[in-house]
């Protein structure tokens, strides 16, 4: 079977894109066609401490229609009790197969649960939700005036998507301010994923360094992109990488970036419900070997966390920031009958030292917060501190001839 990885989280999460193709004729058939691709595939050979098999006769004789056929999927796969594996009606899967092509319908931002909350992942760069003011870590306490109490992803997905020009409201709780709703316009929403341009234009980059900022692992030319930069600016002392709110994107990409900067060695790890475990490395096509400094926050996911693992464990880079999100796991996309979909956890990923950084994150190296005020003062803290990292990285690789 030919894969293709991918990464996203609620978009945010590291994704195979399997070609297998189910031919379910009726809502019973369909029903057990996701109970085998659970029961194949599913990362944990427990499936979450139960006996999977007694999910597979349990509507037996029972569904009628294909909204019955998609109710009882939704409650087998919450047996899981996995946010990342979900079933995808048409509409859905077709909205996650155009945000996988980069484009976007709503307000621009991903979600996922933490603890039982829902929670702001990331926005997008130039999104609605980023012009408006939402954060990473942002909780979302109502959706248009409705508690999101006991929502899923997908339920809070749907509600906050929309038609262009179309409002949504959101009641935010954020650390250290008042409850506050947003009202934001829905926009069509392109993705866009690298840019030199820093969050705030008040923060001076100096001439002789390079800033990256990579917002997103989706475009399926973001490497390309990273790999002109590099060798466009050849001449400078060091570089940047900001992957700041990033949620993660096409897995290739992250393995992609990380061969270009690493001269060697391991750049992830996946391991599988059989525990068979596959090492990706580094082939030797490094574009550059200058310094680097790369920024993590909250919002930092899943090939964030991979592009920052790898390069923080094989000493190529110095992490500066605040801890990542912690998404560990991989997600494969799998296409059903009738333009239906899912996703569904088949491995954990290890950085290159064996850590498992599921709902763990990976832990600067220079711990630097950014806060409220200083979002409001425009003066990014976490920024500047990577430039002093990196100037003083620099000053002793001068020193000792290098």
């Amino acid at each position: 079977m030919k894969k293709f990885i991918k990464t996203g989280l609620a978009i945010i999460t590291a994704f195979y894109i399997s070609t297998e193709i189910s031919f379910a004729a009726t809502p019973a058939e369909l029903y057990d066609d996701v109970w085998k691709i659970v029961n194949k595939k599913y990362y944990d050979p427990t499936n979450n401490s139960q006996d999977w098999s007694k999910w597979r006769y349990r509507y037996e004789h029972k569904l009628k229609t294909v909204d019955d056929a998609y109710v009882a999927i939704d409650t087998m796969l919450a047996s899981l009790n996995d946010p990342y594996t979900r079933f995808l009606p048409p509409k859905e899967f077709s909205e996650e197969t155009q945000s996988i092509k980069g484009s976007l319908k709503g307000i621009g931002t991903q979600i996922g649960l933490r603890d039982g909350e829902l929670v702001i992942i990331a926005p997008l760069e130039d999104s609605p939700a980023e012009r408006a003011g939402l954060l990473a870590d942002d909780k979302i306490l109502e959706i248009n005036g409705e508690s999101t109490k006991g929502i899923n992803v997908d339920a809070a997905a749907d509600k906050i998507r929309g038609e262009k020009g179309t409002t949504v409201t959101l009641l935010i709780q954020r650390k250290g301010v008042p409850n506050k709703v947003y009202s934001i316009i829905r926009d069509e929403i392109e993705v866009k994923s690298v840019s030199s341009k820093p969050p705030f234009e008040t923060t001076v980059i100096p001439e002789d360094i390079q800033y990256i900022r990579l917002s997103s692992f989706i475009s399926k030319n973001a490497a390309t992109e990273i790999e002109t930069i590099l060798n466009d600016t050849s001449g400078k002392k060091g570089y940047i990488l900001d992957l700041r709110s990033n949620p993660g994107g096409l897995l290739t990409n992250a393995i992609y970036i990380s061969d270009m900067l690493l001269k060697g060695g391991v750049i992830v790890s996946t391991v599988d419900r059989d525990r068979y475990k596959t090492t990706t490395r580094a082939r030797y096509n490094q574009v550059s070997d200058k310094p680097i400094v790369v920024l993590i926050n909250k919002g930092s996911a899943s090939a964030s966390e991979i592009l920052s693992g790898a390069l923080k464990d094989n000493h190529r880079a110095t992490i500066v920031g605040e801890q990542s999100f912690g998404k560990g796991l991989v997600q494969e996309i799998n296409k059903l009958p009738d333009e239906a979909g899912m996703n569904i956890t088949i491995q954990r990923y290890l950085t290159p030292s064996g850590q498992d950084i599921n709902k763990k994150g990976i832990t600067p190296d220079v711990v630097v917060e950014l806060t409220e005020e200083h979002v409001n003062n425009k003066d990014d803290v976490q920024l500047k501190k990577a430039i002093e990292v990196l100037e003083q990285i620099t000053c002793v690789a001068q020193r000792n001839g290098y």
